[in-house]
């Protein structure tokens, strides 16, 4: 009997339709990525440590089925200090809030991907990694009555970008559909070189 073959997971197409919101900035990569797969990118263009900003940039979506918030750019460009813990975890709240009232809560659901410190990006990273966890947790529960999904990425320190923009990819995906209030950890990936 001949083995079964499976369309591959990541294929041109899968995302058509989707519409995911990037905030914190540093995912160009991952915005393209996404691209690539047909969904539709847009940026929440506003000072996420301003609730009022944040809030009128959501309010002028043209919706957003998923939300990908990376507190890291922010993290490593504050220090990763105690001062860049709080900011960092301040403007994913706000982010995530407002996004989702915005946006998910109409629409009767939506998913939110947290994208973690490395934990080389400073000495609060592991605290930064970890009220990420909670925050991916408590809102999974809190929401899960407005069909909303949160889960929180925990990228490794030779975690290759690319990897990580898969893993957006996949969570956005119909399979991404699946996780809600968990974490994933990423450990590090070998860049392939094309030949098998």
């Amino acid at each position: 009997m001949p083995p079964i073959t499976r369309p591959p997971l990541l294929r041109p197409g899968v995302l058509d339709g989707v519409r995911i919101v990037f905030a914190g900035g540093g995912a160009d990569g991952t915005a393209s990525a996404c691209a690539a797969l047909g969904a539709r990118t847009a940026t929440l263009d506003a000072d996420l440590l301003d609730e009022e900003a944040t809030s009128a940039a959501a309010e002028r979506l043209d919706g957003a089925d998923v939300l990908v918030c990376d507190t890291a750019t922010g993290f490593r460009a504050d220090g990763g200090t105690p001062a860049a813990l709080q900011q960092a975890l301040q403007r994913a709240w706000n982010a995530t809030r407002c996004v989702v009232n915005a946006a998910h809560r109409p629409a009767g659901g939506g998913r939110v991907v947290l994208i973690a410190p490395r934990p080389a990006d400073g000495q609060q990273a592991g605290a930064a990694r970890a009220a990420l966890e909670t925050l991916a947790r408590t809102t999974s529960v809190e929401w899960a009555r407005f069909g909303v999904r949160v889960v929180a990425l925990w990228p490794g320190d030779a975690t290759a970008d690319e990897a990580l923009s898969g893993l957006v990819c996949y969570l956005a995906s119909p399979a991404g559909a699946y996780f809600s209030g968990c974490v994933l950890e990423l450990g590090a990936v070998a860049q392939s070189s094309g030949s098998s």
